[in-house]
């Protein structure tokens, strides 16, 4: 005949053993052998959420997950999105991340000076987007990064992009300096566009619109090798040398060819390149030529700019590039 006091170890061990299974499934390593995103709909029950998670692979039974999280999860409600899963991750954590609601960031990103063909190719990329879009009016987006959700239209995307695009240019029209030559927003994008393509330093930007600008008030050509190209491209790499008859062809955009702005952006102009059409340096400054160094240097007047374009081609032959 057993003693109480044995019975009472007993259930002690037995309490004990219950109660480690119960800390151990809850704190210990998850299934999950890879990183993975479960997604949990708008809604969703702590039941439903459970079972999407064993479905995954991310928890070993649902039903005691669901207890574990009664047990331990205090009160938080779970939301909903895709969320990022660690490989092992514990049911603790798990559920510490659909509480946080802290779901899968996807980001498409556009870059200054981005044309609008490529803008598109980048939607088309993102194969969590669904959908399909044309080519959006160049100039039209405003080169960021906009985060999306799992299968949502590009059409929304791009909306998005073309929207902030609208907005920044009238807040940055509204702050315009006198200084500037843009006597319409659009005229100031489709200047910013050149202004993108010809330079990738911040710093050097309302220099070289500054230039720009200067010439368009006495009535001298651009002469911006990337309004060449764009009518041939698209705004694409060109992939070889800007031929003569290029250089002649009378298209809209040409600024060779024909003196005051293209007939429309050739890219999507960022943010400082919309700006600093709208406030440009003060200079009088009418050339600038590489220097070398991946910038550019300025000249009032012809004479110094041959010199500078002399040092330029001599920077080029000792690199074996002409």
């Amino acid at each position: 005949m057993r003693r109480p006091g044995c019975l009472a170890l007993i259930a002690g061990l037995v309490l004990i053993i219950a109660a480690a299974w119960v800390l151990l499934g809850w704190s210990g390593s998850g299934p999950a052998t890879k990183p993975m995103n479960v997604e949990i709909a708008q809604g969703a029950s702590l039941a439903s959420a459970a079972a999407q998670l064993e479905k995954a692979g991310a928890i070993r039974s649902a039903s005691r997950f669901r207890f574990r999280a009664r047990l331990f999860g205090g009160t938080g409600s779970i939301k909903a999105g895709e969320f990022a899963i660690p490989a092992g991750a514990s049911e603790s954590d798990i559920l510490s991340i659909l509480q946080g609601g802290k779901a899968v960031q996807r980001l498409v990103v556009i870059p200054e000076g981005l044309p609008s063909v490529m803008v598109r190719d980048k939607l088309m990329a993102a194969d969590a987007l669904t959908g399909s879009v044309g080519v959006p009016a160049e100039g039209s987006v405003l080169p960021d990064g906009y985060s999306f959700e799992r299968d949502e239209a590009r059409a929304a995307v791009l909306a998005r992009m073309q929207a902030a695009m609208k907005t920044y240019v009238a807040q940055a029209w509204g702050k315009r300096r006198p200084t500037t030559i843009a006597k319409t927003p659009q005229e100031a994008v489709i200047l910013a566009s050149v202004v993108e393509k010809e330079t990738g330093k911040p710093s050097e930007r309302r220099m070289v619109a500054a230039v720009y600008s200067n010439r368009l008030r006495i009535g001298m050509p651009l002469q911006a090798d990337p309004t060449v190209i764009y009518p041939i491209t698209k705004g694409r790499p060109l992939g070889r040398r800007i031929r003569q008859s290029e250089l002649r062809a009378k298209n809209g955009y040409n600024t060779y060819a024909s003196p005051g702005l293209p007939v429309g952006p050739i890219a999507n102009p960022g943010r400082l390149s919309i700006d600093a059409v709208l406030n440009p340096a003060e200079t009088k400054a009418l050339y600038f030529v590489a220097d070398g160094t991946g910038g550019h240097v300025f000249a009032d007047t012809l004479a110094e700019h041959n010199a500078n374009v002399k040092k330029w081609y001599a920077i080029r032959r000792a690199r074996g590039e002409m």
